[in-house]
């Protein structure tokens, strides 16, 4: 019997002058075109008599962007080019809108030091001369911190039951329109709330200006994103959970109040804390209805209040270095405070996230 040898598969070797690595360019190509790119925006717009630095920059993307593609093409091929272009436009328009909130930043932070202490935040403007430096934004941080207070008290409640009512109970007519309400409200000037307040509780009721009424129209600006933001939690709750408990005998209400709320909690104080943070540099209701004052009013449901924006509008208008000043610091106040808001709702949602394992 004779044995028989099994001939070996022949490997296909490459044409003589190719190979089956693809080309590639090297790793410091990117930051080198980079270089290149800003020294030739550089040179362009000074060659052009541009002294604006945001137009030099806009050059050097769009030499870094047409450089990317030109040099991947001769080296990597037509796909690679286009795979590295949409990534050099993902990457410049990354750049493009951080720039300006960097930008915003840094300015705030630097011009809102120069009075920025514990003077400045622990007084009022009573009794200041708006053109010599002095005063403080107590008064603003109280009237803020009572008016969102307020205007968090009312609409978080109400959209919460308002998102409840969406997901677990509304599928007629009623539903759609309060979905239909819902949405049109989302997108209504702050102006509009605050001539509704206007009209309705000042003008018809007569009962006067007051940090409740700059309350009840943040209110309204705060109801529909605490509802949308609500229902979409609510919609992520597995409908097993809800199952399970109905097939125990545990009424709809219960089920609600102890499965579906607890499942969702993270979400909806994160909705609710973004929400707040929405509304705590509204301005316009403020004006129309809060009408602001330079001594510290303690109670929000009697005459007029201050608060962090109207205080930043005020003293702009005053028109003089020292207004400056403390207009650029209670504008930090502000952004510091709406940071701390989104740090918070953040945490929650990092606390309240389901936990993931064995």
């Amino acid at each position: 019997m004779s044995n028989t040898v099994m001939d070996k598969p022949s490997v296909a070797t490459p044409p003589p002058g190719r190979t089956l690595k693809q080309p590639r360019l090297p790793r410091w190509a990117p930051a080198a075109l980079a270089l290149g790119s800003a020294g030739a925006g550089i040179g362009i717009g000074l060659a052009a008599g541009l002294d604006s630095r945001v137009q030099w920059g806009l050059i050097a993307a769009i030499v870094y962007v047409v450089a990317t593609y030109v040099l991947a093409s001769a080296v990597e091929g037509r796909r690679q080019a286009v795979d590295r272009l949409v990534t050099s436009l993902v990457w410049v328009s990354f750049l493009v809108a951080v720039v300006p909130l960097a930008s915003l930043t840094w300015e705030t932070i630097a011009r809102g030091t120069k009075v920025l202490d514990g003077y400045f935040l622990t007084h009022s403007m009573n009794g200041v001369l708006t053109i010599e430096p002095g005063g403080g934004i107590y008064h603003a941080i109280l009237g803020t911190l009572e008016q969102v207070g307020l205007a968090t008290l009312i609409a978080a409640p109400i959209g919460l039951l308002t998102a409840i009512y969406l997901v677990e109970y509304g599928t007629g007519r009623l539903a759609k329109a309060v979905t239909f309400f819902v949405d049109v409200m989302t997108g209504i000037p702050s102006i509009v709330a605050g001539l509704f307040i206007l009209s309705f509780w000042i003008i018809i009721l007569d009962f006067g200006y007051s940090g409740f009424a700059g309350a009840m129209a943040l209110a309204i600006l705060m109801m529909p994103i605490v509802v949308r933001s609500t229902e979409e939690m609510l919609k992520l709750v597995p409908n097993e959970l809800r199952e399970a408990s109905l097939a125990l005998g545990v009424p709809k209400w219960r089920t609600i109040l102890k499965v579906v709320l607890p499942t969702a909690i993270g979400g909806i104080t994160t909705g609710v804390m973004l929400a707040v943070a929405r509304i705590a540099g509204e301005t316009a209701p403020v004006m129309l209805l809060v009408f602001g004052t330079q001594q510290i009013n303690a109670n929000p449901f009697d005459g007029a209040q201050s608060s962090l924006p109207y205080y930043i509008y005020e003293q702009w208008q005053l028109g003089n270095q020292a207004a400056y000043d403390r207009a650029w610091a209670a504008a930090l106040v502000l952004i510091a405070f709406v940071m701390i808001l989104n740090l918070v709702a953040r945490g929650i949602a990092r606390w309240k996230a389901p936990k993931t394992g064995r």
